[in-house]
């Protein structure tokens, strides 16, 4: 494939790439949560594209992004009551939904399952493109385990190549992608995956609202994946990652232990005012901040020629949670507690 084009959100541009989707192509595509390898959704071979471009295994299934509130009736059945009442408070935004899926979607948008994750960007651009397009298939636009990436050079440097097309629609908004749920019952809602929109928000609209347990800990073998980001070594770089819980004394004391050719340290913004013993990158001053940062630090420390990174987590209450998910996959779940 020749070089990847990169394309502006004007409404050419849009154009352009809304036709390369509705031909079978696959592009990098802007959302306000991270960039995403846009597909459309109901094509089988555009979707493997999609796999083979990030070097993914096939069972792991896609979100589907659209733009009305009607095409949830298209795209899946037996939608429950609760569903359109969280779509009324949080779409368009980063919350994917999943439910029982019409056979409108194959089942390599869906990883093999009977359900489909649904999702309204709030992003003008990636709108504006799937009312041009149709329904769009994407996973993050990064190389399959990388950190995902939040701006429109991040997907070229993966990509380039790869795919005919990318949108630079600025740096993404939030950083990290869209919390994903599903529903246990009509009126309980099951966090899948972690994100900006947090358990006590959910609350506000659900009777009950339940953290899986895979959030926090690795999947078991054989065991299905229903959400993106569940399954697999997620948004780690080259560099060995490493989260050390403990106050940041202990932190300082152990990093000055352990400290090799190589080591730098990724921390919250206020422990700069420590003498950290080794080269260091902060990440925000708090979790909104800090999940905007990440996969940006996560990325430079690559380019700083880290081989080991110590990350002193954030807190996991509401967003932060989603910030620690996202480096206990980073980290392949390797946590020294001091």
């Amino acid at each position: 494939m020749e070089e990847t084009r990169l394309l502006t959100d004007s409404r050419e541009d849009l154009i352009y790439a809304a036709n390369l989707i509705k031909s079978g192509k696959v592009v990098g595509i802007p959302t306000e949560t991270v960039y995403g390898l846009g597909a459309d959704a109901s094509n089988p071979d555009a979707v493997k594209a999609v796999f083979a471009a990030k070097g993914r295994p096939a069972d792991n299934p896609l979100i589907v992004h659209i733009c009305s509130i009607t095409t949830v009736k298209i795209l899946a059945h037996d939608v429950p009551e609760l569903f359109y009442r969280l779509a009324e408070k949080f779409w368009p935004g980063p919350l994917t939904m999943i439910v029982p899926k019409n056979k409108i979607v194959p089942y390599e948008t869906s990883g093999g399952l009977e359900t489909v994750g649904i999702r309204m960007p709030s992003h003008p651009v990636m709108r504006e493109l799937i009312a041009m397009s149709g329904p769009i298939a994407a996973p993050s636009a990064n190389i399959s385990g990388y950190p995902s990436p939040t701006t429109a050079q991040h997907v070229l440097k993966d990509m380039n190549g790869k795919i005919p097309a990318i949108i630079d629609g600025g740096v993404c908004n939030f950083g990290v992608e869209s919390t994903v749920i599903c529903f246990d019952d009509r009126h309980t809602v099951r966090i899948l995956r972690p994100g900006s929109i947090t358990k006590e928000m959910l609350e506000e609209i659900a009777d009950k609202v339940i953290v899986d347990s895979a959030i926090i800990n690795d999947i078991q073998d054989g065991q299905k994946a229903m959400s993106p980001g569940m399954k697999y070594k997620h948004y780690s770089p080259a560099a060995d990652v490493v989260i050390v819980e403990g106050d940041i004394e202990s932190f300082c004391r152990f990093v000055g232990e352990n400290n090799s050719d190589g080591c730098f340290c990724l921390v919250p913004d206020g422990d700069s005012e420590y003498r950290i013993p080794c080269s260091y990158r902060t990440y925000g001053a708090d979790s909104r901040q800090q999940a905007h940062n990440l996969f940006a630090r996560l990325r430079e420390l690559d380019e700083m020629g880290a081989r080991k990174v110590f990350v002193r987590p954030p807190s996991k209450d509401g967003v932060g949670l989603a910030v620690y998910n996202r480096l206990l996959r980073a980290a392949g779940f390797e946590v020294i507690s001091l």
